[in-house]
């Protein structure tokens, strides 16, 4: 079992919340001052995503902020892009900032938003950095020959939900994009992947947590998996573990707003070579489990895809 899960599952749900939402899940996750952050996302009751902000000393017990934390922009260009909710938030530090990345609706699609903040008290927004439809943007934590690196998704009938690698000088200009991951026929990830944590540096390569989804007669089955990126050029995929490494097994993971779902939006690396990995089960709760770092990389090369 490469993931143990924490015995007080869930550990954030709508009840803890102070201020109306039907859900709580998809966090960004990250650490500040001693301090793990988290930034969720909820649904309101008119359906629409909000992001709220949760607080805690050992990455296990939660308290969420009074207010929201980040709701739809109220000023242009975002307010265009942003009306029909904000979702799915990554968070990486990178150049003494903490950078996220979320997901905006319209009815012109779905694009990424570029926010960033010293102190998760004042936000401020940066860009739109995508087209539609993109989802799941994830920020490597440095810059590769002086430029910025992300991990994305966008979406295309002629090689739908695959994972794109692109690059920028300044955090707004993305370009040099090349496909870097596939989804596997008959595999667990066979219908579509996407980037889930920000990237996590080892010694033998990045370790990218991403999710796979696969159909059945009963509908989509969201799992998690893991790849591994070169260090000093990260378009290189080394090596993809051919097994999950989680999947909903759990009531509260099994049964919500959208059924038989884990998916990541955060991990935090521990100085101890562990790893809290965070998760929203069913698209309504939240959920923690451990990891060893050095057990998940053995995964990707010792249990290898053969066919990238």
């Amino acid at each position: 079992m490469l993931i143990k899960r924490y015995s007080g599952n869930p550990i954030l749900q709508k009840d803890d919340v102070p201020y109306p939402v039907a859900t709580v899940h998809n966090a960004g996750m990250i650490k500040h001052e001693n301090k793990y952050i988290m930034i969720f996302r909820s649904h309101k009751f008119n359906g629409r995503s909000i992001l709220g902000k949760a607080v805690s000393y050992d990455g296990f017990n939660f308290v969420v902020d009074k207010h929201p934390f980040m709701i739809q922009s109220k000023e242009q260009p975002f307010k265009k892009y942003e009306a029909y909710g904000i979702e799915d938030p990554r968070i990486v530090k990178i150049d003494g900032e903490y950078l996220i990345t979320y997901s905006a609706y319209s009815q012109y699609g779905v694009r990424i938003g570029l926010a960033k903040t010293k102190d998760f008290d004042h936000i401020q927004r940066v860009a739109l950095i995508t087209e539609a439809d993109y989802r799941n943007v994830v920020i490597f934590p440095e810059k590769f020959n002086n430029l910025y690196a992300r991990l994305d998704r966008p979406h295309s009938e002629i090689s739908p939900w695959s994972i794109w690698i692109s690059y920028s000088p300044d955090l707004i200009h993305w370009g040099q994009s090349q496909l870097i991951m596939r989804p596997m026929q008959y595999h667990w990830d066979e219908m579509k992947i996407g980037p889930g944590a920000s990237p996590i540096k080892t010694s033998r390569g990045w370790l990218n947590i991403y999710h796979g989804v696969f159909p059945t007669m009963d509908g989509c089955v969201y799992r998690l998996g893991v790849a591994l990126h070169k260090l000093e050029d990260p378009s290189v995929v080394i090596a993809v573990g051919d097994e999950w490494i989680l999947q909903p097994e759990e009531e509260y993971e099994i049964t919500g707003y959208v059924h038989n779902v884990v998916f990541t939006c955060g991990a935090i690396p521990e100085p101890d070579g562990t790893l809290k990995l965070y998760w929203g089960g069913a698209d309504k709760v939240m959920c923690v489990g451990t990891a060893v770092i050095d057990e998940l990389v053995d995964h990707c090369l010792s249990n290898l895809r053969q066919a990238l």
